[in-house]
């Protein structure tokens, strides 16, 4: 005899399925990553990254207009910095009428509302392709942190949210916040890269920004020195918390899909919103299967946001923000 209670009766239809789904994606999951570039009338597909482009200022308007109609109210800004502005100490970051400055300034004219959230790092500045100063062979820990407290106050200035480092220098989410806090700047957040891997997914994103580390003699070949080991669990945790007590106000997984454990462990550790990035290699995978026809793309895509957010994530930043809001729509 069958029990009398059969789980199949709530996968009956679709209606059903949509009545008891556990886990809901919406606009307001997302967070959008945008790529800016000098020039004027630039919209710049990057080969590596499929449908996804570098957008000059005039075209960013428009792209921040379409996002806020779509739903989406928060954005990412990266910005690909010229050759010639580049050198050891990201003395471009601190321009007050810098790219990202001026990307900034573009999104909050055009859409007042929108969240904008920063960049922190010094790899699109450095001639070295890394997040630090480099001195002797190493990437110096404290002198850098330094140089991005300087830049969080500039992108403050500028009008942002939200600053995000991403580098993983140890204690520059307190630097940061004494730095926010000291120039009046109480209500700018910080979106803290806690648990930020040493991965080799991040491939199509340094060819958007022209940021990889260079190969030359005393020179740091790869960023393993101050991202974290793949292999390692706990020491997230460690990072996470550590974050936290410094005063960071949404911690970050990067990247996404390898490390949804990591998301979990982390959701139950902490108390404050956790975002995860998925990132640029693992939308080019999808991109290449379903242009080999190996994969059916909308299927595909949607299953992993939704596994992103079943593992904890309250915010997900992804290239996939506006195929998934159009598709749920």
């Amino acid at each position: 005899m069958f029990p009398l209670r059969r789980n199949r009766r709530l996968r009956t239809n679709e209606a059903i399925r949509s009545l008891v789904r556990e886990t809901i994606i919406s606009p307001n999951d997302f967070l959008v990553p945008l790529f800016v570039v000098e020039g004027k009338g630039v919209k710049d597909e990057i080969p590596s990254m499929p449908n996804y482009f570098r957008y000059s200022l005039d075209l960013l308007e428009g792209e921040v207009k379409e996002l806020w109609k779509l739903g989406l109210k928060s954005v990412l800004l990266f910005v690909k910095v010229p050759d010639n502005l580049k050198d050891n100490k990201g003395t471009e970051a601190l321009n007050s009428n810098g790219l990202m400055q001026r990307a900034i300034k573009t999104v909050k004219n055009a859409c007042p509302d929108m969240l904008v959230m920063t960049d922190v790092a010094l790899d699109p500045y450095s001639a070295y392709g890394h997040d630090g100063i480099i001195e002797n062979g190493q990437v110096l820990n404290d002198e850098t942190a330094n140089v991005l407290s300087e830049m969080s106050i500039s992108h403050a200035q500028a009008g942002a949210n939200f600053v995000a480092p991403s580098d993983m220098m140890d204690g520059r989410i307190l630097a940061i916040r004494e730095a926010l806090e000291d120039e009046g700047f109480i209500n700018t957040g910080i979106m803290s890269y806690s648990a930020k891997y040493a991965s080799a997914f991040y491939g199509p994103f340094r060819d958007a920004l022209d940021s990889a580390p260079v190969d030359l003699i005393d020179i740091p070949k790869d960023k393993k020195t101050y991202q974290m080991d793949y292999a390692n669990r706990f020491e997230a945790i460690r990072e996470t918390e550590m974050d936290i007590d410094e005063g960071a106000d949404i911690v970050m997984v990067k990247p996404g899909l390898c490390y949804l454990d990591i998301v979990r462990e982390i959701k139950n550790e902490v108390d404050v919103p956790v975002a995860v990035y998925q990132v640029s290699g693992e939308y080019a995978m999808l991109k290449a299967a379903a242009e080999k026809g190996w994969l059916e793309h909308d299927a595909v895509m949607m299953e992993q946001i939704t596994a992103i957010k079943r593992a904890g994530a309250d915010i997900i930043a992804s290239y996939f923000s506006k195929d998934v809001v159009k598709l749920i729509s």
